[in-house]
């Protein structure tokens, strides 16, 4: 007689319709996730990934509305008759913002709450804040305050604080869209922990597909409300959205279709002769004006987050500022914008021959001058359609009334004028806030985090109206951790450590030799300068 676990998560013929909607959200999804199984959904933003994770945590219908026809088994729970409430003990939920959702102030203190909540015995408790602290490798940071952690840690804390009710599941929505690459590879690391080592199953949404696809057992594909599971190689075959190590092995017509940049590069070997080495970096553009900071220092109580930096931005150019979480790179940012507080140093942008410090400005004038779309966008909404924020930002700007809308279209195509800004995704509020930014025409445009939330398509799309702000004579400087968008964006890469500039040049130049930050198919072809996709088909022909 074989043994065999209950299956963790079942879906049977499950349809989703919001009431505000012609059409389902879902349309007859079935799907069975193995205990165990590291699950990654992915799918273009929009396609129906949020209410998948919504339905499996019981949050769709019982706190969004709407109708749920077909059955939902999470644990052996259907969700029809247990609200979120009712499985919390087998479901845990780790969002995209780790510390909004914190309750208490230290590492030690947020493992427990949980727990303390549902009146678990204090022996128990204690065992299994040591377990978590272990696991999740956070063991020396027991004591510290959760503000004062780095974005990485604080989403291994916020995994270990689920980790401590012992689930069954664990659901995490974009758990590395706000980390540097080393701690993204950190917390997938542990993930991986969990599942391999204590069978816990995984259901994993997340844009940046090549930090994740080779960690996957199998692949949710959401596309126009359908769904498609099944093993990682295949669903990516023929996925709607794809990492740049899938583009790249489908236009070869590599089979076994690769992964991964190890499995890449053994297939790569024809094309690399091909290729050669590369062709060396355009010249970045040196037009007169743009920006200038001198000696720029930024203080936040006793630590300097930006130590004496000196930075020429000049027009035409985009420019990405890279380093890991905590260097000083947000800090930057507001400094050049004249917002945040300057300890030392200047600020001067050249605004048609006339050079201005952006902290000498009043708001209104400063948002002409100086645009910046912070890491949490939402923050600058407050109307309540995206309509009304496109014509408050064409009448702010006195421009042509449908200037906001359209270019809001070009970002993020078909985000309904009549929706309020709370109910668009992360990438659509982002996107909002671009185009409300770019609709004031500043002579510098500044961008923190600027692809959370966007999928593939839509980050082609930023890219591209980044290149035409730059190439009508604007400066373009965007703080990301996003290694493959800088390829496709950027320029020139500005890296920052402990608040002072280390490296400085040309994009090529500056990725190609970082372990940490060069592109997935500069890695598989190296020694060739090449960055993206596009730039091998345009090497080699459209065929290889």
């Amino acid at each position: 007689m074989s043994w065999a676990a209950d299956p963790a998560l079942v879906l049977e013929d499950v349809t989703i319709t919001y009431a505000d909607s012609d059409s389902p959200a879902l349309s007859h999804v079935d799907l069975t996730v193995e205990e165990g199984e590291l699950a990654l959904v992915v799918g273009r933003t929009g396609s129906g990934k949020s209410t998948l994770l919504g339905a499996i945590t019981g949050l769709v219908p019982h706190f969004t509305g709407g109708r749920l026809e077909g059955r939902v088994v999470v644990a052996g729970r259907d969700t029809a008759t247990h609200r979120p409430r009712d499985l919390a003990d087998v479901v845990g939920v780790v969002g995209q913002d780790p510390l909004a959702g914190f309750v208490t102030e230290t590492v030690e203190a947020e493992l427990a709450y949980g727990m303390e909540q549902v009146g678990l015995p204090p022996e128990t408790m204690r065992r299994r804040v040591e377990e978590a602290l272990d696991v999740m490798d956070i063991a020396d940071l027991r004591d510290s305050p959760l503000r004062d952690l780095s974005g990485g840690q604080q989403q291994r804390v916020a995994i270990g604080a689920v980790l401590t009710q012992h689930p069954r599941i664990i659901v995490l929505d974009e758990p590395t869209s706000a980390l540097d690459p080393t701690a993204a590879e950190d917390v997938l690391a542990a993930i991986s922990r969990l599942v391999h080592d204590l069978s816990t199953t995984v259901i994993l949404a997340e844009h940046r597909i090549e930090r994740v696809i080779h960690h996957a057992d199998s692949v949710i594909h959401v596309a126009g409300g359908r769904v498609e599971h099944g093993p990682p190689a295949r669903v990516m075959a023929t996925s709607s959205v794809a990492p740049p190590v899938v583009e790249l092995g489908r236009w070869a017509g590599w089979d076994p279709l690769p992964l991964s940049v190890r499995d890449a590069r053994r297939a790569a070997g024809p094309l690399r002769r091909e290729i050669g080495g590369g062709t060396a970096p355009a010249p970045l553009p040196d037009r007169p004006g743009g920006l200038e900071a001198k000696g720029v220092t930024v203080r936040h109580g006793g630590l300097v987050a930006v130590d004496d930096v000196d930075l020429a931005l000049r027009p035409g150019t985009v420019t990405a500022l890279m380093g890991r979480n905590g260097a000083g790179k947000s800090s930057l940012l507001w400094a050049l914008q004249g917002s945040g507080a300057r300890a030392a140093g200047s600020v001067v942008v050249d605004v048609e021959g006339r050079r201005v410090d952006p902290a000498d400005l009043r708001p209104a004038e400063r948002r002409t001058v100086v645009g910046l779309v912070p890491q949490t966008p939402g923050d600058l909404l407050y109307l309540e359609t995206v309509a009304a924020e496109c014509e408050r930002a064409d009448a702010d700007a006195t421009t042509d009334a449908g200037t906001c809308a359209a270019l809001l279209e070009t970002i993020a195509p078909g985000i309904a004028p009549q929706m309020h800004p709370r109910d668009l995704s992360e990438g659509q509020r982002l996107a909002l806030v671009l185009a409300i930014q770019l609709t004031a025409d500043p002579a510098v445009v500044l961008l923190d985090e600027p692809t959370r939330g966007l999928d593939y398509t839509a980050k082609s799309a930023l890219a591209r109206a980044l290149r035409t702000t730059a190439d009508r004579g604007r400066v373009v400087l965007l703080s990301t951790h996003d290694v493959e968008f800088v390829a496709e964006a950027a320029d020139r890469v500005v890296i920052m450590a402990d608040g002072e500039v280390i490296a400085d040049g040309p994009t090529a130049d500056v990725v190609v030799s970082s372990p940490a930050f060069a592109p997935q198919v500069a890695k598989v072809l190296a020694p060739a300068s090449l960055l993206t996709v596009a730039a091998v088909r345009e090497a080699v022909g459209s065929t290889p």
